[in-house]
């Protein structure tokens, strides 16, 4: 009996060697997903595309929203006072406290001696107009912060918020820290100067981002053009609002800060941010936003290259030991890229598995990193997403587990897996 199970191990070993040796993959490393060849540049049919305009202003940034991609910026780094510009976090925080179910757009918050429009504190600032002792909802307070720019409302959600402007601005940064905003830090909820009170371009641009795409509901509101309160009607200070696409953001000035503009505008399925830091007037910081948003609509363009849930493996990769025998690879969010307009058609995606998932073995969950994509323009890398795993598998049967197992070990012996 003995000499009858050694012998069948041995053919089941034999067995499992030839197969393995037959299951070994062939398939390269590198796997292209896409391929679309363009002209050279140089060639004809490539455009050109000029060195972007002089702006006239101390610090600047233009960025895709999608893509995350600045196309130009000048000492976007360096930390400047925002001015009201600082309402940006203001209502953002206000938003994801809305989201997170801590308290409602119909509450009601009592206008305190700080809060108040006649607070010395506010002379000749941007205003609400909030009466002390007033019950204002926050869906007002929300309004008037970002249409009338209201110093007052500013501190009436900072005090129902946190109960005060200190604890309010500890939440602020607590927010700049968790969006990545790495030369950021507020003093106080309106913006008024502080040398504590600071930020960049670069992080305005980044908080930008996280409120048109995290809350696109509230970021809706910065678009419209007039808020009428306690019977004042009042215009929305962001001077480019009206022209084609733009619906947002935000205007600052103070004599620290100078004359500053957040701008978003989105045309034809391309969304710019533009920042624009310390411009010498009211006319100076439209226009040279304008500048920004003209050059980058005109000359680049933002293409989707990869679908979310979008299987790039074909066929699927093979999995070991599960109950399922395949798994599909790709990404888990659309993958914009932002490229010269006219060379979208050069762009190229391939991805590449790890070596530690060349043989990827059950259980598999969905979203599990199994390596990495390049996308390329022409021969230059320009964007690198996790390549993941779509579907969970789960483990297979004791047989199935047991016969891979066996297939993966004389793969391994041979070099194979």
């Amino acid at each position: 009996m003995s000499r009858v199970l050694a012998r069948l191990v041995v053919v089941v070993l034999a067995v499992g060697a030839a197969f393995a040796l037959a299951q070994a993959p062939t398939a390269p490393a590198e796997q292209p997903t896409l391929d679309a060849p363009a002209p050279a540049a140089g060639q004809p049919g490539v455009p050109i595309i000029p060195a972007p305009p002089e702006i006239a202003a101390r610090a600047w940034l233009l960025m895709d929203a999608r893509s995350g991609k600045v196309i130009m910026e000048h000492q976007a780094d360096e930390r400047m006072a925002p001015a009201s510009l600082t309402k940006m976090m203001t209502g953002y925080v206000l938003s994801e406290a809305i989201r997170t179910g801590k308290v409602k757009w119909e509450d009601t918050t009592r206008i305190s001696h700080n809060a108040w429009a006649q607070n010395p504190v506010f002379a000749g600032s941007s205003l609400m107009w909030v009466d002390i002792n007033a019950d204002v909802s926050l869906k007002d307070l929300y309004y008037g912060l970002v249409i009338s720019s209201g110093n007052d409302a500013s501190v009436a959600i900072a005090e129902h918020l946190a109960g005060g402007e200190d604890s309010f601005a500890a939440m602020m940064n607590e927010q700049a820290k968790r969006l990545g905003l790495a030369n950021t830090h507020f003093m106080n909820s309106h913006g008024l100067s502080h040398p504590e009170h600071y930020t960049t371009a670069r992080d305005l641009a980044i908080l930008a981002r996280a409120m048109i795409y995290d809350h696109p509901q509230d970021y809706a509101v910065y678009g419209e053009q007039y808020f009428t309160f306690n019977n004042i009607r009042q215009m929305n200070r962001n001077e480019l609002l009206g022209e084609p696409g733009v619906d947002g953001i935000k205007t600052g000035h103070t004599e620290e800060a100078g004359y500053c503009l957040v701008t978003s505008a989105e045309r034809d399925g391309m969304r710019l941010i533009a920042v624009v830091l310390g411009t010498a007037s009211k006319l100076a910081r439209k226009e040279e936003s304008r500048k920004m948003l003209g050059y980058g609509l005109r000359f680049y363009e933002t293409p989707k290259v990869l679908s979310a849930g979008q299987s790039l493996s074909d066929p699927p990769a093979k999995v070991w030991k599960g109950a399922a025998d395949s798994v599909r690879l790709g990404v888990t969010r659309d993958v914009h890229v932002t490229v010269p307009r006219g060379r979208a058609a050069e762009l190229k995606a391939a991805y590449v598995v790890d070596e530690a998932h060349q043989a990827i073995e059950a259980p598999v969950e969905a979203g599990a990193v199994m390596g990495t994509v390049t996308v390329s323009l022409g021969e230059e890398p320009v964007l690198q997403e996790p390549l993941a795993a779509l579907d969970s598998v789960e483990r297979g049967g004791f047989f199935g587990v047991f016969w891979d197992s066996i297939v993966l070990f004389f793969l391994k012996l041979f070099g194979q897996a």
